[in-house]
C-alpha cells in the first residue's frame, strides 16, 4: 500500500511540508509506504481546455501532472496539502488538481484522500472546502482526523510548535491507514466497489 501526499506549497520544507511530514511519519508506523511529490515552484500553467487528454489519457502540457498521474495510477491514497492564500488553496495546486483530476481522473476513483492546510491565521476550513470537492467528484472516500486537518504558523518553526495540530496530522495518518487497510480486506473477501453510472445534464436546455 502505497500514499501520494502532494505538496502544493511553492516552498518545500515551508510549513505545509511540516504538515505533510507528520501524517508521513505516522503511516510509515503503520507500514504504508509513502512518498512526498513536490510540485514545484516554476510556473505552472492552467488547464486550456483542448481536452484532447480525453484522447490521448495525458495532459498536452508536458510537465509535473503527467509525471504525478502516472504515479497516482499504482497509489492507492492520496494527502494534497496547501498553504492558505486570500482563504482559499494556492493558485499553483488547484492548476495541478484541475488538470490531474481532468486527465486522469480514473486514477484516483474509489481511493481514499485527505487535505491537509497551513495557515498563518484563518482561511483552513474554506480551503479545506475547496479541495475535498476533488474527491467527491471521484467517489473518493474522504479521510478525516480528529478535528480539521490544519495546523498554525508563519513559518515551520511555529507549525511545529503547534502540538493540536500535529496531533491532527499524526490522527489523520492514522486513520487513513485503517482505511487502506480495511480496503484491502474488503477486496479480499470479495468486496469490490460499485460500478457507478454517470449521466450528464446540462442545465440550460
Amino acid at each position: 500500500m502505497k500514499v501520494l501526499l502532494v505538496n502544493g506549497s511553492s516552498r518545500k520544507e515551508g510549513c505545509t511540508g511540516e504538515a505533510l511530514r507528520e501524517v508521513e511519519r505516522s503511516l510509515r508506523e503503520e507500514g504504508i509506504e509513502t512518498e512526498l511529490f513536490f510540485i514545484g515552484n516554476e510556473a505552472l500553467p492552467d488547464c486550456i481546455a483542448c481536452r484532447k487528454c480525453k484522447e490521448t489519457g495525458c495532459c498536452v502540457i508536458q510537465d509535473c501532472v503527467n509525471e504525478f498521474v502516472q504515479k497516482a495510477e499504482s497509489a492507492d491514497g492520496f494527502v494534497f496539502g496547501s498553504p492558505v492564500y486570500f482563504a482559499h488553496p494556492s493558485g499553483r495546486l488547484l492548476t495541478f488538481m484541475d488538470r490531474a483530476f481532468y486527465s486522469g481522473g480514473t486514477a484516483f476513483s474509489f481511493k481514499p484522500a485527505a487535505a491537509v492546510l497551513s495557515a498563518r491565521r484563518a482561511g483552513t476550513t474554506a480551503s479545506f472546502d475547496v479541495i475535498n470537492k476533488y474527491f467527491t467528484i471521484c467517489s473518493m472516500p474522504v479521510v478525516s482526523s480528529t478535528y480539521w486537518n490544519h495546523v498554525y504558523g508563519a513559518q515551520p518553526e511555529e507549525v511545529a510548535g503547534d502540538k493540536e495540530g500535529l496531533m491532527t496530522m499524526y490522527n489523520l495518518g492514522k486513520n487513513m491507514a485503517w482505511m487502506l487497510k480495511c480496503i484491502v480486506l474488503g477486496k479480499e473477501n470479495g468486496l469490490v466497489h460499485p460500478d457507478n453510472e454517470k449521466v450528464l445534464t446540462n442545465f440550460i436546455r
